[in-house]
């Protein structure tokens, strides 16, 4: 979810330039809010809380309480159950959103749900972009999600990583470590020979992304490291809320592993990213801004197509950890150690 609210937030930023006195809110779940903090293009941020998924007369409330606000446009980048009676009871002048079975009566504008990308962008940015294309505007197009760091979190970092003597004269890798679930995280022993392998390539400094609840699976992948990578890794910086994060995020010079929102935060900093995708996740989606330099992602199917004949996504999901098992390091090691020195040399 982090990950589809910080991408959704160029929605605000074009709204933004385009309509510079505009009121513009944004409704997300409460737990994603970090990822909006500092944002200029949103005026306030409204909480979609757990009563509200747990008690239809929450719901109710909360659907009046946006109807109060009497909005001009109305977008609808979500789309599913919980979304239609808010836009059903918003009475909204425009509501845009995605051309659906069954509920294009809700919306005055329904965009077409493209299922592939056009451009490197990926389809969970032109998505997004597509629904602003019925209001027509004369505006260049930011493309690019944004995350703001304040100064004080900027230095709030320097002093952990002064404090856990990071090597300045190396550059920092961010290890984004586990995934959102079991069916999104890389096994954690291939994981630790990836790790070997950016150790191996380059003398730099490994920082390991991961919750305090993860740790045991953390120091799984650290203790499954040769001992001269042992070296190069900062195991103990965390920070303590996803704003910590954010702060360390921002002083690396790159991200590598598991898809999800650390790599997006990572993106919206604009750091270069290497993505491992779960076999069952379609890349087309969120492969985004792939320049085969800058950003770069893998996918089981890349390498072994055969696997993926005839399969649908609900199979896939259900095979993704058997699946998991065939997508050894060795098969983009290569890919690995390019995208280390195409990256290491041009920051």
């Amino acid at each position: 979810m982090i990950g589809d609210v910080l991408i959704s937030s160029i929605i605000c930023n074009n709204l933004r330039i385009a309509y510079p006195n505009a009121h513009i809110d944004y409704l997300v779940y409460e737990s994603t809010t970090p990822v909006l903090e500092g944002n200029p293009n949103i005026d306030t941020i409204i909480l979609f809380q757990e009563k509200h998924r747990n008690s239809k007369k929450e719901l109710l409330k909360l659907a009046f309480q946006i109807r109060a606000n009497k909005y001009d446009l109305l977008i609808d980048a979500y789309s599913k159950l919980e979304s239609w009676l808010i836009v059903l009871l918003s009475g909204a002048k425009r509501k845009i959103s995605y051309k659906k079975p069954g509920r294009t009566f809700l919306y005055t504008d329904n965009v077409p749900f493209e299922a592939f990308p056009k451009t490197n962008l990926g389809l969970a940015i032109e998505r997004r972009l597509s629904l602003l294309e019925p209001l027509h505007l004369s505006i260049p197009i930011d493309p690019l999600p944004k995350l703001f760091v304040t100064e004080k979190e900027k230095q709030e970092a320097k002093a952990l990583f002064e404090e856990h003597k990071v090597q300045k004269d190396r550059k920092t890798i961010l290890i984004s470590l586990l995934g959102s679930e079991k069916l999104k995280t890389y096994p954690l022993e291939y994981m630790a020979k990836v790790v070997d392998t950016i150790a191996d390539n380059q003398d730099v400094n490994i920082l390991f992304n991961y919750f305090p609840k993860q740790i045991d699976d953390a120091r799984i992948v650290f203790n499954s490291c040769k001992p001269e990578t042992q070296q190069k890794i900062y195991f103990d910086i965390l920070g303590g809320q996803l704003r910590g994060f954010i702060g360390i995020m921002n002083q690396c010079d790159m991200i590598i592993g598991n898809d999800g929102g650390a790599i997006n935060m990572g993106k919206a900093l604009n750091k270069p990213s290497f993505t491992i995708f779960s076999p069952w996740i379609e890349k087309k989606i969120w492969a985004t801004f792939e320049d085969g330099i800058q950003n770069i992602s893998v996918h089981l199917n890349d390498f072994k197509p055969e696997l993926f004949k005839s399969k649908t996504e609900k199979e896939l999901k259900k095979e993704a950890l058997d699946l998991y098992q065939e997508f050894t390091p060795d098969l983009f090691k290569t890919e690995i150690e390019t995208f280390l020195k195409q990256n290491i040399s041009n920051i």
